[in-house]
């Protein structure tokens, strides 16, 4: 069969013969928003509170009843209403605020806790008190039953008398909805279909059934999915059904009456009320906005555009290039989502985000004010917010904004409170920084950090992506959207901005404009070949025959439906796919190969590169089938003007560093080829557009507002708004607070689009899935400017390896050239971490002005054990093969040779030096990455002011250090590990420097064993804990270290001589020292104080992870149960994609109760994992605390010890102490039972 390209059909109308009334609604958090049609096909807009309970009991039913004008207590006219198309946030906010239906998930045996534990990771590697999402199932049920990978059935499902019992107890203690997810149940589904109809029988009804919400790959986020449908399906289905009350629907009869209810998903799609699911809900209202922002745009002849829709406490940006951009796995609210979605990025900086000064740095959100008390300008003693900034400049007017505050709801907004704030603000800045601005140079400075985070955020939807967004339109919307989006489009280089005639309430115009949608998707897993594709066409077939009948039972006719066909493709062993169009002309031979270039197309833009030998996977298909609904024919303006278009006033807005008398317009008065040129103000009912100096806006035929950039004025970028220009800015030696923390932001995002790089673009699972990777800027000397949060053991010894590659290549180092090294004693960790080191030249520089590293944990790099990290090594070369600043790249040209003769070399070569090679091109692209975002930085800002501000921000650090130092106290403590070393640590406070020395005088000497830590790691986890005392958003970096004094003897642990061995100090080691000095400062008991070292393998394959614990304690918070702590924070690969690699079977992976100590405040509990093996294979354990349990403090207890054991195939038990080596025979299990935190503070004093 060969697929053919849709046809788009649009037919004359969906629904009924005659016209009637349509309304199309927005039901936002705050606002919801009406745009209705009425017969003669005119629009009308209308807009209410959305909560007024005083006043109606929906706003929706009650915009309906406005605009035809009926009394509260008349019935709705329905014969007058073709439809009612709503997009709602009722399911988002019962999410976020955590008010769903109390749900029962039934899940297989031994995976009970496998959605609290997720991934392992923590969202903030810095906080001590770890806080993750709270769970959104009630109650948790196991059942005995299993599949393996591939399908075989090791376990018929047990509908015994137990379970039949407790389903019935949930159901009799009021739990109606349940979530049923099963390990493979996405590909084999029998398990779940029995389970379901007993459940089902019992009279539950909301049945969420893991293969039918959601049939692709990954335990986590499918059963995620499936519990938020099960969770949130009965809220919205409460809401449908007193929606169609209202408006008179009778849903049971399945009629074709004139009325048609829909919603909108978050795929974009319109669907029919009685089948909207609680999955597809979450993004309702913003992927309208983006069905509105493109549908407007096509039609004003933009394809490519920015969506740009700025609230009030969030702004949503989305990227179009001819079709929309859908994401298949996201977060919301901290719940793993795989489910089709609009792609929307979100960022907090809104109108309403809160504006602070904390003594160096101005800071905008991420807090908002919200809509009580908001913004100070509303009369309701709120603080300053981005809105207040607009105000302070003149942006926003109060003569021409609704006079709706006060205690009597009939006053304006109050500017003289604004003026006050500010210069009160201003007084202060110059109290602090000995900088004096003028309070509308203050806000300027505010709105330029705003318009900062906000162009961040569109790169990371595009730019970071491949696309070049200089050709694109932005398309603005959204309340505050139209007084930033000169500024945005300047800072992205834009050129073009469009708004439409109801820019305002564009979500609301978008969902009418919306088609109906299906998505259908269907997990595949198989190599992409010519004799694939015939069991393809086969699955495409079935899922256009299942779509096109779901669209006839919708009302459509066949001719009205349109089917998309998609195929995921990726890499033989990534994990990044790519979606591509299926579809191929009749006369084409190779589909196989035209679906490769599609794909390779796709990725060279994205990545930058290919991997023409790589085989291809077809990860899965899915189906979008479209109803297409009605054309909508926009009215031409009618204007009633026939004199020349004059201002209504003429006021002064502060922008570009000056004061510009600025004409007012009202939108209305606009008719088409009407041009004002900047500065100058349009007013909407909706919103303020502002036009900068330097931009022209003209109106088009069809009443919609294009800006342009006039090309005779010179390129501005936001930070000028401010009044220091950007080539001379920060020479000084005060740095200006509003670069500063445009640098903070700038500095780190750059480190962040080299990890997404480095992520996208590796070959190995502990690069790609785990993210046991790390990216950072370093200056001229090789010192931490920034890094992305990824793990923090990188993050503070990366310098030492830039540093040890200065004096090593002084003079040598030249222009195309990378370097790569892993030694631990010239800067390195430990074998398996392997840092990739591009100095960047400028185009008139001699020697490097900045150096970028890269650093991964490859999955193998040689030595007496498949992974590299053997329990059981006494020396250095035991442990692999040793990289020693080494060229790889020479003046461009990549030295593969080279490196594949070092990496075969030596006693034990590295077992898979492809897959290296990959890791390491992936490294160096990422490095790309950064170098291009450098040159654009000193292009735009100039050298000296980059130096100087990369400067300013480690001297920000120091400050901050230096703050908290200022509080501590003297400390000391010794830490017994598990072979009887010790680490000594003694902390001296020097309060009138504000500094600290940390000495490790009388740790023990190094050892014969492989805990010894390169001084690199030292560092690193003294730099990590002062980090962790900042309560504060700033960057990990040299500066922190600036006001620490640390001594570390040589020859002892923590700097150990070569050649002794030292794979786990990187792992063990480093958080036993982090737990030493948490204990020396008495700031909280210790946690698990280890990373469980996991590794499995033979010739062939090799898998590596760490595995979470239980959190520490400290005062006034509990520990957290399973969680990766300190100087780790790797993922854990999906237990499906695990046993779908690897010939083992995850059997258990569970929290372990009462393994957390006890005391006022608890230690977090560790976990139980259980691995099976199915063919012959070495595996290894490196772990600590199995003989020394984590100390409680203050009187707190300590946490269980950890232990690990075998389960051989004949029921033998096998006791591994902390470190084991053993041969794994099919059927044998390897069990980890990792330790939980202390506790802290006696079990005995109250707990508040």
């Amino acid at each position: 069969m060969v697929m053919q390209p849709a046809q788009v059909n649009t037919p004359s109308s969906v629904g009924p013969k005659q016209p009637g009334w349509q309304f199309w609604i927005d039901r936002g958090g705050t606002f919801t928003d009406i745009v209705a049609q009425r017969p003669d096909r005119t629009i009308v807009v209308h807009k209410l509170l959305s909560e007024n309970p005083e006043r109606y009991p929906d706003a929706a039913i009650q915009g309906i009843r406005d605009l035809l004008g009926l009394a509260a207590d008349a019935p709705i006219p329905t014969e007058q209403i073709t439809a009612v198309k709503m997009g709602t946030t009722v399911a988002t906010n019962a999410l976020l605020e955590r008010k769903g239906d109390r749900t029962l998930l039934l899940i297989t045996k031994g995976f009970r806790d496998a959605l609290r534990i997720g991934y392992q990771n923590r969202p903030d590697i810095f906080a001590r008190h770890i806080v993750l999402p709270e769970m959104l199932y009630e109650r948790v049920l196991e059942v005995e039953e299993r599949y393996t990978a591939e399908g075989e059935e090791l376990t018929p499902v047990q509908i015994d008398p137990p379970l039949v019992q407790a389903l019935k107890a949930a159901y009799e203690d009021g739990i109606r909805a349940c979530a049923i997810v099963f390990l493979h149940g996405y590909r084999y589904p029998d398990h779940e279909k029995q389970v379901a109809a007993l459940v089902r029988e019992i009279g539950f009804t909301q049945v969420s059934v893991s293969h039918q919400v959601s049939p692709l790959m990954k335990l986590v986020s499918r059963g995620d999915t499936t519990v938020v449908d099960a969770y949130l399906s009965p809220i919205l289905r409460r809401y449908v059904e007193q929606v169609a009350t209202a408006l008179g629907k009778n849903q049971t009869q399945g009629e074709s009456a004139a009325l048609r209810l829909m919603f909108m998903q978050s795929n974009g799609g319109l669907i029919d009320a009685d089948r909207f699911q609680g999955k597809d809900s979450i993004l309702s209202g913003p992927a309208g906005g983006i069905v509105g922002a493109v549908k407007t745009s096509v039609m004003a002849g933009f394809d490519q555009i920015i969506g740009f829709d700025m609230g009030g406490t969030s702004t949503d940006v989305s990227h179009y290039n001819g079709e929309y951009e859908r994401t298949f796995e996201t977060e919301v609210a901290g719940v793993r989502l795989r489910a089709p979605m609009m792609a929307i990025h979100t960022v907090a900086a809104g109108g309403g985000s809160i504006l602070t000064f904390d003594g160096a740095r101005y800071r905008v959100g991420p807090e908002s004010a919200g809509a009580d008390p908001g913004p100070a300008c509303y009369r309701r003693g709120g603080p300053l917010t981005v809105t207040d900034c607009n105000v302070m400049v003149g942006k926003l007017q109060a003569a021409f904004f609704p006079a709706v505050f006060g205690p009597e709801g009939n006053l304006p907004l109050d500017g003289d409170m604004v003026r006050q704030q500010f210069a009160e603000l201003a007084l202060e800045i110059a109290q602090k920084t000995g900088q004096r601005s003028t309070p509308e140079q203050v806000a300027a400075g505010f709105l330029a950090i705003a318009i900062d985070k906000m162009a961040n955020a569109i790169k990371k939807i595009s730019v970071q992506r491949g696309y070049d967004v200089t050709g694109y339109t932005l398309c603005c919307f959204g309340g505050a959207g139209g007084q930033h989006a000169c500024l945005i489009a300047e800072a992205l280089g834009m050129a073009r901005i469009f708004l439409h005639p109801y820019a305002g309430v564009l979500s609301a115009y978008g969902i009418g404009l919306a088609d109906v949608r299906s998505l259908k998707e269907q997990a595949v897993e198989l190599p992409l070949t010519p004799e694939t594709l015939t069991s393809l066409d086969q699955r495409f077939q079935a899922l256009a025959r299942e779509g096109q009948a779901d669209m006839q039972e919708q009302g459509f006719e066949p001719a009205q439906i349109s089917l998309l066909f998609k195929a995921h493709l990726r890499y033989a062993g990534t994990d990044s796919a790519i979606v591509v169009d299926y579809a191929t002309p009749r006369a084409t031979v190779n589909r196989a190969g035209l679906l490769r270039q599609r794909f390779e197309q796709a990725y060279q833009q994205r990545y930058g590169f290919t991997m023409p030998d790589r085989d291809l996977m077809v990860e899965a298909l899915s189906l979008e089938v479209v109803g297409a609904s009605s054309d909508q024919t926009e009215p031409a303006p009618i204007s009633d003007r026939t004199m020349p278009l004059e201002p209504i006033a003429l006021v002064q807005i502060y922008t570009k560093g000056q004061w510009h008398d600025t004409p007012v317009y009202h939108r209305t008065d606009l008719r088409p080829g009407d041009r004002i040129a900047g500065a100058a103000l349009i007013l909407e009912a909706t919103g303020t557009n502002v036009i900068e100096p330097g931009w022209l806006a003209q109106v088009t035929e069809r009443n919609d507002l294009i800006l342009s950039r006039d090309e005779n004025q010179v390129s501005v970028f936001p930070s000028e708004n401010h009044q220091t220009s950007p080539q001379t800015a920060g020479v000084e030696a005060a740095p200006d607070p509003v670069l500063l923390e445009i640098f903070n932001n700038l500095v780190r995002a750059i480190a962040e689009e080299m990890g997404i790089t480095l992520q996208n673009t590796s070959y190995s699972v502990n690069i790609k899935e785990r993210l046991d990777f790390s990216c950072a800027i370093f200056d001229q000397q090789g010192q931490l400017v920034a890094n992305a949060p990824h793990i923090p053991v990188h993050l503070g010894s990366m310098s030492e390896n830039v540093v040890s590659l200065i004096r090593a290549k002084a003079g040598q180092l030249q222009p195309g050239d990378v370097y790569v090294s892993n030694n631990p004693y010239n800067g390195g960790t430990h074998l398996p971490d392997i840092t990739v080191i591009t100095p960047v030249f400028l185009a008139d520089s001699a020697t490097p002005e900045f150096y970028l590293a890269a650093r991964g944990h490859h999955a193998d790099i040689g030595g007496i054990t498949p992974g590299s990290m053997p329990p059981h090594s006494t020396t250095i070369d035991q442990e692999g093969i040793l990289l020693d600043n080494l060229l790889i790249v020479e003046q461009g040209q990549f030295q593969e040779d080279r490196l594949l003769q070092i990496l075969a070399r030596g006693s034990y070569p590295a077992r898979n030096s492809r897959q290296n090679l990959a890791d390491l091109q992936a490294q160096i692209a990422a490095n790309e990455r950064g170098v291009q975002e450098i040159h654009r930085m000193v292009s735009h800002y100039g050298l000296k002011t980059v130096q100087a501000y990369m400067k300013h921000v480690q001297d920000n650090a120091e400050e901050s250090v230096r703050r908290v130092i200022d509080v501590l106290k003297d400390g000391e403590f010794r830490y017994v590990m598990d072979d009887d070393s010790e680490i000594d640590v003694k902390i001296t406070i020097d309060h009138r420097n504000r500094s600290a020395c940390i000495d490790f005088t009388g740790t023990s000497s190094q050892q014969k064993t492989n805990l010894n830590a390169p001084l690199a790691i030292c560092k690193a986890v003294v730099l990590y804990v002062f980090r962790t005392l900042v309560e504060d958003d700033i960057p990990l970096n040299a500066g922190c270290l600036k006001p620490l004094q640390i001594i570390v003897p040589e020859g002892c642990l923590l700097n150990p001589r070569y050649p002794a061995a030292v794979v786990a100090g990187n792992v063990e080691t480093s958080q036993a020292i982090a737990n030493a000095l948490y204990g020396a400062l008495g700031m909280m008991a210790a946690s698990q104080g280890t990373m469980n070292n996991f590794t499995f393998g033979n010739q062939q394959q090799q898998y590596y992870e760490t595995i979470c614990g239980g959190s520490g304690a400290g005062p006034g918070f509990h520990g957290t149960d399973a969680v990766q702590t300190h100087m780790t924070n790797s993922r854990l690969t999906d237990p499906e994609v695990l046993e779908w690699r690897f010939p083992i079977l995850v059997r258990e992976f569970a929290i372990r109760s009462g393994s957390g100590g006890q005391g006022k405040y608890h230690g977090g509990n560790g976990v139980i994992r259980r691995i099976q093996f199915r063919q012959e294979m070495t595996a290894a354990i490196l772990s600590g605390h199995r003989v020394i349990p984590p100390f409680g403090l203050a009187g707190g207890q300590p946490a269980a010890l950890g232990q690990n054991w075998i389960l051989r195939r004949n029921g033998q038990i096998e006791s591994l102490g902390s470190k084991a080596e053993v041969a794994m025979q099919p059927g044998d299990i390897f069990v980890i039972e990792t330790p939980g935190g202390g506790g802290f503070g006696s079990a005995t004093e109250k707990n508040p």
